[in-house]
């Protein structure tokens, strides 16, 4: 009879996703997997396969989390603007969680040398210029974005800034510096 896992997924899949987070992929052994997660390598193995199938499961996983935040940002009806800041200030505050952001990391680490990595990485961006896109178009039909501004075209600009603004938040703790940088980005949108 198969013993039950003694774990949830979901779970040790978050403790994964904040060690590679912090340490990236290549600093992080098995061992600290291991450790850090608080279960058997052979219970790794068994649930998640090998590193790099494990990491790949943590880069989803935190992908899905983002557009969940995104989502739910979009529900809270606020004016557009108030929306696309909130995205940026999160990156900012970053709530107890390791600096910058782990897609990112991830990208610049990997992203030449593993096309899986690139892949997600390309396909989560693209989604959140799309989510950008689509709150452009909606803010320049309530009057509240200007309409000559390009929704696609600008939607590259912003996450571009956005790219920026997380790899930043790693090297520097001048909040007003970061907030100038939202401040002025945002200011094309007027």
């Amino acid at each position: 009879m198969a013993r039950s896992k003694e774990f949830e997924v979901n779970e040790v899949l978050d403790k994964a996703i904040h060690l590679f987070w912090t340490q990236g992929y290549e600093k992080t052994s098995m061992q600290d997997l291991v450790e850090y997660m608080g279960i058997h390598r052979r219970s790794i193995y068994d649930t998640f396969g090998d590193k790099h199938a494990l990491f790949m499961k943590a880069l989803e996983r935190y992908e899905i989390k983002q557009t969940n935040k995104m989502s739910f940002l979009v529900h809270t009806q606020k004016p557009v603007k108030e929306i696309i800041r909130a995205l940026f200030e999160s990156t900012v505050r970053n709530e107890g969680e390791p600096l910058g952001c782990f897609l990112v990391n991830s990208g610049v680490e990997l992203g030449v040398l593993d096309p899986e990595v690139a892949s997600l990485v390309n396909e989560s961006y693209l989604r959140t210029e799309e989510f950008l896109n689509n709150l452009l178009l909606a803010g320049q039909q309530t009057g509240e974005i200007k309409t000559d501004l390009d929704p696609v075209v600008t939607s590259h600009y912003l996450m571009n800034a956005w790219i920026g603004l997380r790899t930043l938040v790693k090297t520097t703790a001048d909040q007003q510096k970061l907030n100038n940088i939202i401040h002025v980005t945002l200011s094309i949108l007027d």
